[in-house]
């Protein structure tokens, strides 16, 4: 394992599922060690030692991971947010808030920034941390204010030739009454449309689940990534669960059948990449998690830029979104 702990890691309540916690015990043996080590030196052979250990074991438990267990890893309340990597791999962001209509909406983070000294845009789903937090942020689930605000970055990155990167991690879009009444599908769907029309690169990676509309709308991207861990469908398990049986506790049956997990998707062509995550999951290590998303989400960035002119970069997000379950030979 590489990197250090995390001091939102630190601050985070613990909560550990149940198959992760031989794992997680291992890695906080390390984390003590690893302080250890910085004044005693004799204490790196151990440490290698249990670091080699620790990612054996986890590689066998995470092997034979379900479905339903991987949508709870996805969900995990210690896994590291939108803004946790923007503040790793982001440099002089500037947060932009409202929509301009009605106010603005905690659980959409948007703003402007530099990743490798390239200016880009960023938006991205935003679960609460504590209590208050997550009330704030009505634990990830935009209003329509929320995507007005997402939809006014996208025509503005469009407009200055900005590149889109966006960060996914919704359980849906907010039904309640009040986002009905103030036109969450319309906001939705607006966020569809002005993605598919813009002139710039649009990269998206999906760090945590990814659930429904809520999720889509800022997901049509040229390239879409998605953590070793994250999920992507059209509804969540336990809604499905209700739907087909009436049961809402058949969620880990739904999990299986849905396809929702990063090979599925991959293998689909939902999505174009898994990132790989650090040994126990993203929320052992955030920096080491955050390094990897940067890797990825620069390598993809450089590849778009040999697609061609804005024409290109629309025609080619076109072309990926309608190939998405094509019959093939």
């Amino acid at each position: 394992m590489q990197g250090r702990p995390s001091e939102s890691l630190r601050a985070a309540p613990p909560f550990v599922l149940p198959f992760e916690k031989p794992v997680v015990e291992l890695v906080g043996r390390i984390r003590e060690l690893r302080e250890a080590a910085l004044t005693n030196s004799a204490l790196e052979p151990e440490l290698r030692k249990l670091e080699e250990k620790t990612t054996r074991l986890a590689r066998e438990l995470f092997a034979e991971l379900t479905p339903w267990q991987k949508v709870q890893l996805s969900r995990h309340p210690n896994r590291p947010y939108t803004m946790d990597y923007v503040s790793r791999i982001i440099d002089d962001f500037v947060e932009l808030h409202g929509d301009r209509t009605f106010g603005d909406d905690a659980a959409i983070v948007a703003g402007l920034g530099k990743l490798a000294g390239r200016s880009v845009a960023i938006v991205g789903h935003q679960k609460g941390r504590a209590a208050k937090d997550k009330v704030k942020r009505n634990f990830g689930m935009p209003h329509p204010e929320g995507y007005r605000k997402a939809l006014r970055i996208y025509e503005m990155a469009s407009r200055f030739g900005l590149p889109i990167l966006t960060f996914i991690d919704t359980p849906g879009a907010y039904p309640g009454v009040g986002a009905e009444e103030r036109g969450q599908s319309e906001a939705i769907g607006a966020c569809l449309a002005a993605m598919s029309r813009a002139r710039v690169p649009i990269v998206a990676t999906i760090i945590g689940e990814g659930g429904s509309g809520g999720a889509l709308a800022l997901g049509v991207a040229n390239r879409v990534l998605v953590l070793e861990y994250g999920t992507y469908s059209v509804i969540t398990p336990e809604g499905c669960a209700s739907i087909l049986w009436k049961d809402g506790s058949k969620a880990d049956q739904a999990a299986a059948r849905m396809r929702m997990t990063a090979p599925d998707l991959l293998r689909l062509q939902v999505i174009d990449q898994i990132i790989d995550e650090p040994t126990g999951g993203a929320h052992q290590d955030f920096d080491d998690a955050a390094r990897k998303v940067r890797a990825a989400v620069i390598a993809t960035l450089e590849a778009l830029d040999s697609v061609g002119d804005a024409s290109a970069l629309v025609d080619d997000r076109y072309r990926r979104f309608r190939a998405i379950g094509a019959l093939r030979g």
